[in-house]
């Protein structure tokens, strides 16, 4: 076996599919990539984040404690990768790189048409985001794009590489553990 650095753990244990996070301030919507994050518990279904003060979007989540989880397709591979190379304080990444988008229902951030699913969040804890940056969020509404012919997703490896979604493995009738679950 090859030993790597804990400091790389990340990218062994990574957290689920890349992530695109949309915010509004003052009504002007910005977007950010994110790949840190993961679920923490089904009811009320809470969505730990890492978004720190580097990220444009921070300031805008800080303030209005609302945001919009979407998870893009391996369609939107490069444009993803790209809205994560620059920041919304001197882009308009919309604009930039043609992110098709729709009122989200609950929250002012929009929701991103080409993206596989949107979650719309609202912050219900932030008292770790002073000493690791993670805010706490709980999911209010989920929109599903069923028209989307590219179902796979991106798990980013922590070095500018991606795994894939490949086929889908059926072990329901084995999970009887967790059936009550929706």
């Amino acid at each position: 076996m090859k030993e790597l650095p804990a400091s790389q753990a990340y990218r062994v244990l990574e957290p689920g599919p890349i992530v695109m996070v949309s915010t509004s301030d003052n009504g002007k919507p910005n977007v950010m990539t994110m790949g840190f994050h993961m679920m923490i518990q089904h009811d009320p279904p809470l969505i730990g984040c890492v978004i720190g003060p580097w990220d444009h979007s921070y300031q805008a989540l800080r303030k209005t404690g609302e945001c919009v989880i979407a998870v893009p397709g391996l369609d939107l591979a490069e444009t993803v990768v790209d809205v994560g190379n620059c920041s919304g304080d001197r882009v308009d990444k919309f604009q930039r790189y043609g992110l098709k988008t729709r009122p989200a229902k609950d929250v002012s951030a929009p929701l991103l048409s080409d993206c596989l699913a949107n979650i719309e969040c609202r912050v219900v804890d932030t008292r770790l985001s002073d000493p690791y940056n993670l805010v706490i969020l709980e999911a209010t509404r989920i929109w599903i794009n069923e028209n989307r012919k590219e179902r796979r997703m991106l798990h980013h490896r922590g070095d500018g590489t991606f795994t894939v979604d490949g086929g889908t493995l059926d072990l329901r009738d084995r999970m009887v553990k967790w059936r009550h679950l929706p």
